[in-house]
């Protein structure tokens, strides 16, 4: 009989309550250190809006003026490109970014950005004196890529 306090009825006693309490305790230390495995995942990411192709579909034309700026090791200095051209003057390559800008405004899209895609181990001067070039054109629109990190040193 259960509850009993008959000692012929249960020869050997076991208190089953702290047994009990030690199971009570794993259970709610593995259901609080249990984690799901999330099946899909949500990003934050603060992109711009009206660029982008939206998915697979036809090619938009590019939409961009796009300067590219080189450390070149054996030289010392910087190389700047525009398209496939290679400009070592100020003055040509201000002239390239005015056409190309005013290319983009007869095509009536004058908001055409101009980006400045510097490699990472250029100098500063020479990113600024890039800028310096647009600006002085009027052009507002400017943006800068986010390109490769520098390579490693030796």
């Amino acid at each position: 009989m259960a509850g009993s306090q008959d000692p012929n009825d249960n020869p050997v006693a076991i208190n089953v309550v702290p047994m009990v309490d030690v199971i009570f305790c794993l259970c709610v230390f593995f259901m609080c250190s249990f984690k799901f495995k999330q099946i899909e995942g949500k990003f934050d990411t603060w992109l711009p809006k009206d660029k982008g192709t939206g998915g697979p579909g036809p090619q938009k034309e590019i939409e961009e003026v796009r300067i590219a700026l080189f450390w070149k090791d054996a030289e010392g200095k910087t190389e700047r490109r525009m398209g496939r051209r290679l400009y070592q003057e100020d003055n040509e390559l201000e002239s390239a970014i005015k056409e190309a800008h005013e290319s983009w405004v007869r095509r009536n899209k004058p908001d055409t950005p101009v980006i400045i895609d510097a490699d990472a181990r250029c100098p500063w001067k020479d990113v600024i004196s890039v800028v310096n070039l647009v600006k002085r054109n009027g052009i507002d629109k400017l943006e800068f890529a986010f390109g490769a990190s520098a390579p490693a040193q030796k």
